[in-house]
């Protein structure tokens, strides 16, 4: 007798689309949510039934509760906290449970995706981590969907990511000061590896060059994204025999770190050297003075990631793997005309 081939599963998002629903709306029945309309309910569970839908699960039994991890490079930055409120809060509309954690030390992934597969959790949310091409195909084989974060890396184009417009935040800030007076503005890159870094500054290159200056590579260091490599940093661009009258940092710990290398030096901020940050974190507004940067939307981004990784759980195709949202420079009291 011909052996059969087993069925292909169901998904939520080709049931979603017979019923005319969101998959959002079909998740909650499958999860027995009372939040939907008793017609609506009774038509997609009936196409369920129809279709055979079998939750993820061993032994095709629906699990109590959904769970995905959100795993952080590191728990420290303050940036952190906001982008895990915003994917809760995502989780939480959606019955999802959320493990927060550290990125295991795992180069090639084949531990690590196995411990994820044994604990039934759905999916990973990468937050500014670097991945592997052999992490990734790990997920890949065992159907693991993961969305990364402002990755560090992108070992292939069909990883999805949530980030921030990065370019255009170091375009904006770089013009801000320009707008000032400034010509001469130095800056502090961050980590060349890094695809936020790379971005921030060809932001700063394009906006000096839309403006006809050209950047001076005595007055560019690159550092850590840390409040003492921005130290270092800005106090060897503050050495040089012609100082900038500006700085841009790429992120807000090294901006403070300018302040700080600033007062060292004597100078003071704004009269003698305005700064911008890149972030907005909370310190932002509580530093002597209180710091211009560039806001980065980290909740939103963190809600962003939740949903898109509950939409391929749920088996739908993403219509773009990278998603950025705006970013906007926030003026306080860190810059100054020119004088």
């Amino acid at each position: 007798m011909e052996r059969q081939a087993p069925a292909r599963r169901v998904t939520l998002a080709a049931v979603a689309r017979e019923a005319g629903v969101s998959v959002a709306t079909v998740s909650k029945v499958v999860n027995g949510r009372t939040d939907v309309a008793s017609e609506t309910r009774t038509r997609v569970g009936e196409l369920l039934t129809r279709h055979g839908y079998v939750a993820r699960g061993a032994g095709g039994v629906q699990p109590t509760t959904r769970t995905v991890e959100l795993l952080f490079d590191a728990l420290q930055p303050p940036n952190n906290l906001e982008i895990a409120r915003g994917a809760i809060e995502a989780a939480a509309a959606e019955d999802v449970d959320v493990v927060v954690g550290i990125v295991p030390d795992d180069p090639l992934g084949a531990a690590w995706t196995r411990r994820v597969s044994a604990a039934r959790h759905q999916g990973v949310i990468l937050v500014t981590s670097a991945m592997s091409a052999q992490q990734w195909q790990h997920f890949v084989e065992r159907g693991i969907p993961v969305v990364a974060i402002d990755p560090i890396n992108v070992p292939s184009r069909d990883v999805p990511s949530v980030g921030a417009t990065n370019f255009t935040g170091g375009m904006e800030a770089t013009a801000h000061l320009i707008g000032l007076g400034h010509r001469r503005i130095g800056l502090i890159e961050g980590p060349p590896e890094a695809i936020v870094s790379i971005a921030r500054s060809h932001g700063y290159h394009a906006a000096l060059a839309g403006a006809g200056l050209t950047a001076e590579p005595e007055l560019i260091r690159a550092a850590a994204f840390t409040f003492d490599a921005g130290v270092a940093a800005a106090m060897e661009i503050l050495s040089r025999q012609e100082p900038p009258t500006a700085l841009l940092a790429s992120s807000d710990l090294q901006a403070l770190g300018a302040l700080e290398a600033a007062r060292t030096r004597g100078l003071r901020v704004p009269e003698d050297l305005s700064v911008v940050g890149f972030d907005d974190m909370p310190t932002a507004c509580w530093s002597a003075p209180p710091l211009t940067t560039v806001r980065q939307p980290f909740a939103e981004m963190g809600r962003v990631a939740m949903r898109r990784l509950l939409r391929r759980i749920a088996g739908e195709q993403l219509a773009s793997p990278r998603i950025e949202l705006a970013t906007e420079i926030v003026v306080r009291k860190s810059t100054a005309p020119y004088r």
